[in-house]
């Protein structure tokens, strides 16, 4: 031996300080089937790891987390182990000998293990990433991308610099899935047109993806929520690729598909049913309570009654293992679900302080009635006022007042009051809105503001009146107008700044375009404001633009001329446009959004073939049914309801088109479910009728006619115009006498003498009018038309008619009717 070291020294040395094994570093660590094998080569070897070996052994340890369930992985340990400490600092001085993919990969992983963005090796990656920028291919660049939105960078310059790699090499980038990636991460920070491009990109190269890349789907869905543009093209695409992969979706995906779709007010009942399968078969799997939580938010708004009696039953066993952000998220499901089980609110009571906190970070997503028991019972343990003292953030204050608005006997002190008001001008119209909205609040449920309002809370009523009116008045654009408009409701919005808003619409209504018009469309819809000038523009952008328009966005766009009985100047060309959009859909329209489609132009007059034979067929209407049963139950009624309606329109409308009418049992049953009393005015009316007509025995109230309709009152003329008495009747003002109906579809007016005619006469209040003037709306107008049909002489009663100094005294009113009714004038009494 020591003859043999003399003749070769070197090999010796060579010999003595070579590892055990003779195969190579990453051979070994590639064999290794845990971590501590990893750990141990770690130890042995940490003086000669070069930069790919310690980038081996990084990826590794991330291998085998990913493996595990994610109740077995154990970052933390790794995490905190020394020779993870070894591998950390190993990297930070191989940094630079690294490759692009080497570099991108270290940093991924070390943030996979829970780094922070200020840790010195997460630092020293990026900068050094940003020096090669321009040399990443795109997948580098998309994993790039996703380490730093992981790091909340998403509005960073490095974050724009890979925006405008991406911009420049648009036309050049195949890959789908890096693109998808690289989407996502720029959307905060890119214009309408960048967002337009990666649209129209996306949609080119989603032919060249498998089927089965779900991420890649729900990623470009994700891009969409994020850039508030629902294009029904890829969001269908992405859709298809859902469906394909359904069985093997988790709960994860599930539940992140759905809220994206949610989000974009994108509906799939074929995807709801599919995933609401798979979640029933999911239940008996979990048992620990973050998972239930989510299983219980996902499938409890679509669950039937058995699926629900499981939740529930398993959720109150769970209940005091919940966190505040759990017990949160199952009372919003419960919310949805339509249900108050008393013994779980119970028992999630506990944890109120911590819910009401999050509640007011999330106020638009609950319903504040649905808390009132709880807040009552545990308001004063809440230190609310602590965290307004504090704050400083105008959207924060507004969820905390909003928040202490609910409290009993609520109160905004001097302090308070100052607070907000130093904050006004930085607010946007949905704080003001909420600041509005609390301070009403105050004014209506504390018993000191009742009869006597404070000076400093009118005030402040007064400012938010005048911040309102100057940010509309200054607002430029209709994309920025529209973001804090769409969501806003309430008296304070609808009585201070719902004309104002109008007016600003109309000034940038130039701007309305294929993109916006459907969701300007919704908004008029539901303020019930008339505005001609934007109509208008809404029909127009429809005839020019009408190619660009996604058929699933027809529905909103025609909702306003339906619901506010509005005729655009090019009428049959724009609802035929309409329908011609959507003929080739009809097939695979959601059940529901064709039903509400169907009584839109019905009530417009306007009667599709086509679209009536889509609807009145035994497979549509048992998809529908199938449909209704994962409503909740006030949706499932509204659409019976329309249902009904549009059966009823085309039954008196349409009789060529030979469609039955099958509606009999269910208005029998909702009839005598929602029979109610009179109001004041009617009972007025119906006393002064009785006068007029000349006994009570000479008009009816309540009539029930064929199809269903329900009016106020009924008499009949000869053909002198002299009333024809009924019969004795047993009335008590204020209650109606016994439902007067004919429970066939005959024409009313058959049965009359020669001559006779049936007068109906309706009093309309204000919901049968247009907010801002005196117009009838579309379901009025439709019932009007309708009840001429079955040969009624109709004679509307305005309520600002009735209630008008005209009218100030009872023989005004008196001869109001006779002239209505008999074409009189005063009487000389």
């Amino acid at each position: 031996m020591l003859r043999l070291r003399a003749i070769c020294p070197f090999s010796w040395r060579v010999f003595q300080f070579r590892p055990f094994s003779f195969e190579p570093l990453l051979i070994r660590m590639n064999k290794c089937t845990d971590e501590e094998q990893i750990f141990d080569l770690i130890e042995k070897n940490k003086a000669i790891l070069s930069e790919k070996q310690v980038a081996c052994a990084l990826s590794m340890l991330w291998q085998f987390q990913k493996q595990k369930i994610s109740l077995l992985k154990n970052v933390e340990c790794i995490r905190d182990h020394p020779q993870f400490l070894t591998l950390h600092n190993l990297a930070t001085t191989k940094m630079e000998f690294m490759n692009d993919n080497t570099l991108v990969n270290v940093l991924y992983i070390i943030q996979q293990f829970g780094f922070e963005a200020h840790d010195p090796l997460v630092e020293a990656l990026v900068t050094e990433a940003w020096r090669r920028l321009e040399r990443f291919d795109i997948n580098m660049l998309s994993k790039f991308s996703s380490c730093l939105a992981d790091q909340h960078l998403c509005f960073s310059p490095l974050m724009g610099k890979i925006a405008d790699i991406v911009n420049r090499n648009l036309e050049t980038i195949q890959d789908l899935r890096c693109l998808s990636v690289l989407m996502v991460s720029i959307s905060s920070l890119i214009s309408q047109r960048f967002q337009e491009q990666l649209v129209n990109k996306a949609e080119q190269l989603f032919d060249t993806i498998d089927s089965s890349q779900v991420n890649t789907a729900r990623r470009i869905v994700q891009f969409l929520r994020n850039i508030k543009y629902s294009y029904y093209p890829l969001l269908e695409r992405c859709n298809k690729v859902f469906l394909s992969n359904v069985n093997h979706l988790d709960l994860d995906s599930i539940s992140k598909i759905l809220s994206l779709y949610h989000s974009l007010q994108f509906h799939s009942f074929e995807f709801i049913l599919m995933t609401k399968k798979r979640l029933t078969e999911m239940i008996p799997l979990f048992d620990h309570p973050a998972s239930f939580v989510k299983l219980f938010v996902t499938l409890g708004p679509v669950a039937g009654p058995e699926e629900e009696k499981q939740l529930k039953s398993t959720i109150l066993l769970m209940s005091e293992e919940l966190t505040g952000q759990q017990a949160l998220a199952v009372m919003g499901a419960m919310e949805e679900m339509e249900s108050r089980n008393s013994r779980l609110i119970k028992n999630l009571s506990h944890l109120l302080i911590v819910i009401i906190i999050i509640y007011s970070y999330f106020n638009t997503y609950m319903c504040i009635v649905f808390f009132a028991d709880v807040l009552i019972l545990f308001f004063s343990f809440f230190p609310l006022y602590s965290y307004l003292k504090v704050s400083v953030i105008p959207s924060e204050i507004s969820l905390l007042v909003c928040a202490l608005s609910m409290l009993p006997s609520p109160r905004l002190d001097e302090a308070k009051i100052s607070q907000i008001e130093a904050v006004l001008p930085q607010c946007d119209l949905n704080d003001l809105n909420s600041f509005a909205t609390s301070v009403l609040r105050c004014i209506q449920y504390d018993p000191m503001y009742r009869n006597n309002t404070p000076g400093k809370q009118l005030k402040l009523l007064q400012k938010l009146d005048h911040y309102g009116r100057q940010r509309l008045q200054k607002c430029s654009s209709l994309n920025l107008l529209w973001e804090e408009v769409k969501s806003l409701k309430g008296d304070w919005f609808a009585d201070s700044l719902l004309e104002e808003t109008v007016v600003t619409l109309q000034r940038l209504m130039d701007e309305i375009n294929y993109i916006n018009v459907a969701g300007i469309a919704s908004f008029i819809s539901r303020t019930n404001y008339l505005s001609t000038s934007l109509l208008d523009r809404i029909a127009s952008v429809v005839l020019q633009q009408n190619e660009k328009i996604h058929p699933f966005a027809i529905l909103a766009i025609i909702l306003p001329f339906s619901a506010l009985n509005y005729d655009p100047p090019q009428r049959d060309e724009f609802f035929g446009t309409c329908l011609q959009h959507l003929n080739s859909y009809l097939s695979i329209l959601d059940p529901l959004k064709l039903v509400f489609l169907g009584y839109s132009l019905a009530t417009r007059e306007y009667f599709s073939e086509d679209l009536l034979k889509a609807i009145f067929n035994i497979r549509f209407l048992a998809k529908l049914d199938s449909q209704l049963e994962l409503l909740c139950s006030s949706l499932n009624m509204k659409v019976q309801f329309r249902l009904m309606e549009l059966n009823r329109a085309v039954c008196l409308e349409c009789p060529e088109y030979q469609i039955p009418w099958f509606h009999d049992r269910f208005c029998q049953q909702q009839y005598k479910k929602d029979f109610g009393s009179m109001n004041g005015a009617q009972q007025q009316i119906y006393k002064m009728l009785a006068e007029v007509l000349g006994g009570i025995n000479f008009v009816k109230a309540s009539v029930l006619t064929p199809y269903y309709y329900t009016i106020d009152f009924e008499c009949i003329l000869d053909k002198r115009k002299k009333p024809i008495p009924y019969g004795s009747h047993n009335t008590t003002l204020g209650k109606l006498p016994k439902i007067h109906s004919e429970l066939n579809t005959q024409i009313a007016g058959s049965r009359l003498p020669p001559g006779a005619e049936k007068i109906a006469l309706e009093f309309l209040d204000s919901r049968a009018f247009c907010r801002n003037i005196p117009h009838l709306k579309g379901k009025s107008a439709m019932k009007k038309r309708h009840l001429e049909i079955l040969g009624y002489h109709v004679i509307q009663i305005p309520h600002f008619e009735w209630n008008s100094m005209a009218l100030s005294t009872k023989n005004d009113r008196m001869d109001y009717l006779r002239e209505r009714i008999f074409g009189e004038g005063k009487s000389s009494s």
